[in-house]
């Protein structure tokens, strides 16, 4: 065991923010901390390095284990470049570096025991460069620095010009090289995109130390993490696997506990009445009987009412107006800024009710993408139109347009006074804003809460194309599952820039991956994206294992690319549309399957009855072995 928590509480004033927090870790294991915003997950953090101390409770760290922090948005502020900063986690090894090459020197000058003593030093410096990686430090400070996506043109910028993002992730770089026993993580994927936190996922799964995750990416936390403590209500519960597991595992548990608390509080009920009868006879002896169950219930432990989460509302939502089929179409647009190419060749072909999301790395232009299709931004080259009633209704999680002095039912009925006041509190509901919670002030709400109510703003808009820029930002993971709810449920079409992959895999029926060249277009969720971009990585390899001529090839045209891959597209859909009206036949075949099954019970004393219902059975299950044969064939496409 590398850690050890027993009962740690600590309070603000009369504020308590942890009471019963216990779990361990074992050397080398990966473990998540989540909670709702607010539940006290970097206080826990703030305890385990010293910042703040607990009220009660105790901490074991195994001895002589170092520990490495990153806060979130954590800062350096220097006036290195950034390879000098990087540098200064290997002081040691450079400092060694210099003395070796110091005693070469000496060396060449010295002669019987003074050679033979400097030989000695020189043997034991070397074997401590050797054992802290003294020939394959630069390297690996490389392949940090390129995982989190710094080129190598970016190696000489001076600190004091970049953004607070990238300090962050130069500061993650530097505790991940130093390679502490115990790395302490507050939300280390803010700030990166979907490359580099592929790469912290690689680097972490096989880090030789032990690490605790803050997080709110799920995906993240299901490639990572072996084991879950949620934070609820101030006390800790531990969940051996990943998130999903712990998401599955805690809706098992919440309905054995509540099914728990509902048994005992019949049983008191019942006692209750029990002695509230005993006592009415008035007699010493069922009196005594009385108090004797008194007595018992009295010992009784009683057991706390398991908090229930707010009901969703599963409501479809669909939008005032209906677009045409036809929401988005681009041709070649391209867009550069002071010599410096975002991007060139961008074909889109978006469709009514399509949930598309827009995925690239920091710096390609998706955020510009977007602009630019919302008028914005000018376009250096190509056209682009929207289709016949296409209304636009764009969010931003960082510009939510409302106002603090009023209630959320207020600030939706002022922007909204036609609307009644059962249409406005349906939306709400949506976004579990039920009963009196739609009073609440905008001032008290958290940042997810204010999200929700932004989204639901948008959609009570005449708005049919919900454009979303990175939706998910600072939202609580309760909040993500009902924005994903929403857009699941949503009627209308999606446009969306996100570099939440669990989000991305929930909603999107199409992936656009932006490059420098253009868009490759994937239809499918994230999974399917993965799966696929891996098959090309393979398909790649092996062709470049056999031996070929070299040739000098043109640039293909994106155009044709482009129809290409429309083509496909159709393909792809008509083969969908077969297979989705097979299962439907397989459905129903089941189902007479079934009946017939039924049907034979009850005629079974009319037995020319049975056997006219056992022909019709025989025939249907030929039709569902030929059925399932033929989805077969069509799932190999």
């Amino acid at each position: 065991m590398i850690l050890g928590l027993q009962k740690i509480q600590k309070s603000y004033g009369v504020d308590t923010i942890l009471k019963d927090i216990t779990f361990r870790m074992e050397d080398k294991e990966k473990t998540a901390i989540v909670g709702v915003n607010g539940a006290g997950k970097t206080t826990l953090f703030r305890i385990l390095t010293g910042e703040t101390t607990a009220d009660s409770g105790d901490i074991y760290l195994k001895k002589e284990t170092v520990m490495g922090y990153m806060a979130q948005n954590q800062q350096i502020d220097s006036s290195r470049t950034i390879y000098e900063e990087m540098l200064s986690v290997f002081e040691k090894i450079l400092t060694a570096e210099t003395q070796l090459r110091q005693i070469e020197q000496q060396m060449t000058q010295l002669s019987g025991k003074e050679l033979s003593d400097k030989m000695e030093e020189y043997a034991q410096l070397q074997h401590f460069f050797e054992q802290n990686d003294g020939y394959g430090y630069k390297s690996r400070m490389k392949g940090v620095l390129k995982g989190l996506g710094f080129a190598e043109a970016d190696f000489d910028r001076p600190l004091q010009q970049l953004s607070g993002g990238q300090k962050t992730r130069i500061y993650l770089g530097k505790l991940l090289l130093s390679k502490p026993d115990l790395l302490l993580l507050d939300e280390p994927t803010n700030h990166l995109d979907i490359a580099s936190i592929e790469w912290l996922e690689d680097f972490l799964r096989s880090y030789d130390g032990a690490v605790l995750i803050i997080s709110h990416d799920r995906y993240f936390l299901d490639k990572i993490v072996t084991k879950v403590v949620e934070i609820e209500n101030k006390k800790s519960t531990v969940y051996n696997g990943n998130y999903s597991f712990y998401t599955q595992q805690k809706a098992v548990n919440r309905e054995i506990l509540q099914k728990a608390y509902d048994n005992q509080q019949k049983e008191l009920k019942r006692q209750e009445e029990v002695i509230r009868t005993l006592r009415s006879y008035n007699r010493e002896k069922s009196i005594k009987r009385a108090e004797s169950r008194e007595k018992q219930l009295d010992k009784m432990e009683l057991l706390d009412k398991p908090d229930s989460l707010p009901n969703h509302m599963r409501l479809t939502l669909t939008p005032r107006i209906i677009s045409g089929s036809d929401v988005l179409h681009a041709e070649e647009l391209s867009k550069s800024y002071g010599g410096h190419r975002l991007f060139q060749h961008v074909y889109l072909d978006i469709k009514r009710g399509e949930s598309v999301a827009i995925i690239g790395p920091n710096g390609v232009g998706k955020s510009t993408l977007f602009k630019m299709l919302l008028g914005e931004v000018s376009s250096d080259s190509g056209l682009m139109r929207f289709g016949t009633n296409v209304h636009v209704g764009y969010y931003d999680q960082e510009q939510q347009n409302l106002d603090t002095n009023k209630s959320i039912f207020d600030e939706i009925s002022d922007t909204y006074p036609t609307l009644t006041a059962g249409e406005i509190r349906n939306m709400l509901a949506a976004f579990v804003f039920t009963e009196d919670d739609v009073f609440k002030p905008v001032s008290a709400l958290s940042g997810g809460e204010k999200g929700r109510v932004s989204l639901a703003k948008i959609m009570l808009s005449k708005a049919n194309l919900l454009m979303l820029d990175e939706p998910t930002n600072h939202l609580d993971m309760f909040s993500k599952e009902v924005l994903e709810d929403a857009i699941n449920r949503y009627e209308g079409t999606v446009v969306y820039i996100s570099h939440d992959r669990y989000f991305i895999n929930k909603t999107a029926q199409i992936i656009l991956e932006l490059s420098p060249d253009g868009v490759t277009r994937y239809e499918g969720n994230y999974d399917y994206y993965l799966e696929k971009k891996a098959q090309r990585k393979r398909k790649e390899s092996e062709q470049q294992k056999q031996p070929q001529i070299v040739q000098q090839q043109t640039i293909s045209d994106t155009k044709n690319d482009w129809l290409k891959q429309k083509e496909q597209q159709a393909a792809e859909r008509k083969l969908a549309a077969k297979i989705a009206r097979v299962e439907k036949e397989i459905e129903k075949t089941e189902a007479e399957i079934a009946k017939a099954d039924a049907d034979m019970a009850v005629a079974s004393a009319d037995y020319a009855k049975a056997q006219e219902i056992y022909e019709q059975k025989m025939v249907a299950e030929q039709k569902l072995e030929q059925l399932m044969e033929e989805w077969e064939a069509l799932q190999e496409g």
